[in-house]
């Protein structure tokens, strides 16, 4: 993300004349008091502010202006929250009025803002569409009946990565995993698998990352709506391509689907797909384009972030090989060694809990969590949230808030052994899925993704860093996007177990 690219520089001195026109027409003196926040510059406002890694830069401001800070970001006033009394203010007291989302221009590429479940407006469609994902496609009754997918896909995995222990070789674990989590979702979906090779699989990751490195680019296209047919950083259409591949592999697989289910009177409902289209046999709003985009959503929403939470997590703890001592001891101790972890086994293991719950808290999949947009003036602690304000929950912040939590930039995952205090969105000290009517409808399956793959590695090898680098000196730094990548990729070598 070069934002301050020459080109960039360029282009907003091109627009500043058609935008200065419109800053110039009488505007009235709003009544109301903004949040505190850094004075803004002429046409641009506080833009420079965001710096290459956002999340950091606007925690470094919250320091200084507070909790509760007003941005001019162009021509788009946003309000930024950074602590967990203000999020709780924003994702419960008023959810109501703070539910919509603001909509990057590279999210409404062929429409996807209209369907897609992550951006629909609340509408009586979003409220149908959310009740079938809780109730049918997404439901625990659904998942445990897709237990044997989730088994089967954790047993290849560990196939792949017993190959490259026998010969010592080091693997991209993003990569490995994001194999595995895509063709897990895709079976889910539509029963087959999407990738077959590591090779393709890093294609399909590429695609997937970029996918939403756009959606999470500032575009100055969102700043200054003026320039939305201009697309000046050309984001819509690099975005067009990314989603119009995808969505033609999705157009394959229903249509082969609908011709399996020619003339036949019974429903089946072997997977996702088929419960979408019997759904929209009964719902007209569940046409073909519904499912497309539905199935969007949850390919780009549950690859990016599930692989990126593992890769950490892995990370982290051959970073502290105290904390991957007491995890392969606890699941010793409750499956066996050696073994793979069984969904019936979740439950009884509270320290690879902890492990997952430190993990969202030191790296928060999405800092931000999806931005919010206010329907009407919210007034909080004697501030206002102006109608049509974007609103930014900067979880990556609140994560770290020394207030909260003790030595906050150390991995411990202790910090959670007998805590009730857990990530699915009603403690607003670690809500890495959001919250309110807006928390993200997969987080029981990303949930059983996570244990899955997490204590299946752990407890089935060994591992080292690649070349013998020494954990102290692996890289940790992150890459911002809507999701918060590993900046250099993890590279470990499987070995057998040592006992």
């Amino acid at each position: 993300m070069n934002f301050f690219s020459c080109t960039l520089v360029l282009v907003l001195t091109c627009a500043f004349i058609h935008v200065f026109c419109l800053l110039l027409k009488r505007t009235t003196k709003p009544t109301y008091k903004l949040p505190p926040g850094p004075s803004p510059l002429p046409i641009i406002g506080n833009l420079l502010e965001l710096g290459q890694k956002p999340h950091k830069s606007l925690a470094k401001l919250a320091k200084i202006y507070g909790p509760l800070m007003s941005l001019k970001l162009g021509q788009i006033t946003t309000v930024v929250i950074s602590s967990s009394t203000m999020a709780k203010q924003v994702l419960l007291t008023n959810d109501k009025f703070l539910s919509n989302r603001t909509v990057p221009q590279s999210v409404s590429v062929l429409n996807h803002d209209q369907y897609s479940l992550a951006f629909t407006p609340i509408s009586p469609l979003w409220k149908e569409l959310r009740k079938i994902c809780n109730t049918q496609l997404l439901s625990h009754k659904s998942l445990d009946a897709s237990q044997d997918v989730r088994r089967m896909k954790i047993r290849q995995l560990l196939s792949d990565i017993h190959q490259s222990s026998q010969i010592g070789e080091a693997i991209d674990i993003g990569t490995i995993v994001f194999k595995t989590t895509i063709n897990l979702l895709s079976n889910t979906i539509f029963s087959v698998d999407l990738i077959q090779s590591n090779g393709a699989a890093g294609e399909f990751k590429d695609l997937a990352t970029d996918i939403t490195k756009l959606a999470g680019t500032p575009n100055v296209a969102d700043f200054f709506p003026v320039l939305n047919m201009l697309d000046p950083q050309g984001l819509k259409r690099r975005q067009t391509k990314n989603v119009r591949k995808v969505l033609d592999i999705f157009e394959d697989l229903i249509n082969q689907r609908l011709k399996m289910r020619e003339g036949t009177c019974v429903d089946t409902c072997k997977d996702m797909l088929d419960a979408m289209l019997n759904i929209s046999k009964l719902n007209e709003f569940m046409d073909k384009n519904m499912i497309h985009h539905l199935s969007l959503d949850i390919f780009v929403a549950g690859t990016d972030t599930t692989t990126s939470t593992l890769e950490w997590a892995m990370a982290e703890l051959i970073n502290n090989p105290e904390a991957m001592r007491k995890a392969k001891k606890e699941l010793e101790e409750t499956i066996g060694c050696g073994v793979p972890l069984e969904e019936s086994n979740i439950s009884n293991l509270p320290y690879l809990h902890a492990i997952i719950k430190e993990t969202l808290r030191k790296h928060p999949p999405v800092p931000f969590l999806l931005p919010r947009k206010a329907e009407r003036d919210v007034e909080i602690c004697g501030y206002t949230i102006p109608k049509d304000a974007q609103v930014l929950v900067n979880m990556w912040t609140i994560c770290k808030d020394p207030t909260l939590w003790e030595n906050p930039t150390l991995f411990s995952p202790e910090r959670f052994m007998g805590s009730d205090i857990d990530v699915k969105g009603r403690n607003y000290e670690v809500a890495p899925f959001g919250g309110g009517r807006r928390i993200c409808p997969g987080l029981q399956l990303a949930n059983r993704m996570l244990m899955l793959m997490l204590g299946s590695l752990i407890n089935s090898f060994d591992w080292e860093l690649e070349g013998g680098m020494k954990p102290e000196d692996m890289n940790m730094d992150d890459k911002f996007g809507i999701t918060l990548q590993k900046a250099q990729p993890l590279r470990i070598v499987p070995l057998k177990l040592s006992n």
